[in-house]
């Protein structure tokens, strides 16, 4: 079939195209199999309701003793790295990408300088350019992968950041890295110990050429509301009526950023939380550790604004910490609602914004 474009036109119309496309079927519907293929295999594709005789005879079986050379895989497509026009959307830049909970055994040093090994949940992002379709996602797990045998130290996420930034050609990268750290706590009174697990993320952010290290400890407590504890000593005083304080079970993320040449320990972290708030929940409990803790809280009542900043003042006062932020959730008994606040030291932490699940995150189950 010979088809031109009639003199006087530099392009075909719609017509043309329905014309051409209709001629075109009127011959493969009275073509040979072999005078398809030889013309354009496609050309099958036109005829409705037929089946594709000329489909290739594929392989189903597993080829298990296919290896993959450099010029296959040179050859392999590859389209989150392909060019700015296959770009969907606005060409904007992007602040994370990367893959979030993968996770591994890593080993951790503790402040009595031993070892420990943990399973940890990662998670790596780097910036993406606004001409960037996107990145090699498992090029952060490989990065990371080189340097997980190491024991942890922010030494060592740092190295992986590095490795990030060279092999994504980014420009800022995050390492974040969560994990329950378990600790030894004696009981109030009856010498019983039990294992207390730390829900803590470590973070290495690369921001504008500037490198920043980051401790995330969510501490558990009981809070006893003084407003409850002080009517209820009235109703005993006044009327000779029995009553309770109500105390519920509360959490505070504590977030600071290291500075200084100094380590901030795992442990040292929930020592501070604990100065500030003793009242953490316990682990191995008789009925003297019982009365021991009913004591403690009465000791200790506190809002929850109480416990925002009984968390800064200790906070504000180690050499090691930089800016930080508290946020406590008191998950009340009295209400059907919970009480929270929100401090923040510094610009690092700073934000006007909530996350709308943000304090749903800190319900902790037993």
């Amino acid at each position: 079939m010979n088809m031109q474009t009639p003199k006087g036109s530099d392009s075909l119309s719609r017509d043309d195209a329905r014309e051409a496309l209709e001629r075109l079927r009127a011959w493969a519907a009275q073509a040979t199999v072999t005078e398809i293929a030889e013309l354009d295999p496609a050309v099958a594709r036109l005829l409705p309701d037929q089946p594709l005789s000329n489909y290739p005879d594929l392989s189903r079986d597993y080829p298990e003793d296919f290896e993959v050379d450099a010029a296959y895989r040179a050859s392999l497509p590859d389209l989150q790295n392909g060019p700015s026009s296959l770009i969907k959307g606005e060409k904007q830049q992007i602040q994370h990408v990367g893959i979030s909970n993968f996770r591994l055994p890593i080993r951790f040093h503790t402040r009595d300088n031993g070892d420990i090994t943990l399973e940890t949940s990662v998670t790596g992002t780097v910036s993406l350019e606004a001409d960037k379709k996107g990145i090699n996602m498992s090029r952060i797990m490989r990065s990371f992968y080189k340097h997980a045998e190491k024991t942890f130290s922010f030494e060592v996420m740092e190295a992986a950041l590095a490795d990030y930034i060279t092999d994504l050609e980014s420009f800022d990268a995050r390492l974040q890295m969560r994990f329950s750290y378990p600790m030894k706590i004696d009981s109030l009174r009856s010498g019983l110990q039990g294992y207390q697990y730390y829900d803590i993320a470590l973070e290495k952010v690369q921001m504008n050429g500037e490198l920043h290290k980051v401790m995330h400890l969510d501490y558990v407590y009981s809070s006893t509301c003084p407003c409850s504890l002080e009517l209820s000593e009235h109703a005993r005083m006044a009327r000779g009526q029995l009553a309770t304080p109500h105390s519920q079970r509360s959490v505070a993320r504590i977030s600071v950023e290291i500075i200084g040449d100094d380590c901030l320990w795992f442990e040292d972290l929930i020592d501070l939380a604990r100065a500030a708030v003793p009242t953490e929940t316990q682990v191995m409990v008789k009925r003297e550790d019982e009365q021991a803790f009913a004591e403690l809280n009465a000791a200790n009542p506190i809002f929850v604004e109480d416990a925002a900043r009984l968390f800064c003042e200790q906070l504000k006062n180690d050499p090691r910490i930089g800016d930080f932020r508290v946020i406590a959730s008191h998950q009340e008994s009295l209400h059907s609602h919970d009480a929270v606040s929100v401090l923040t030291e510094g610009p690092f932490f700073a934000g006007q914004s909530l996350d709308p699940k943000l304090f749903t995150t800190l319900f902790h189950v037993g």
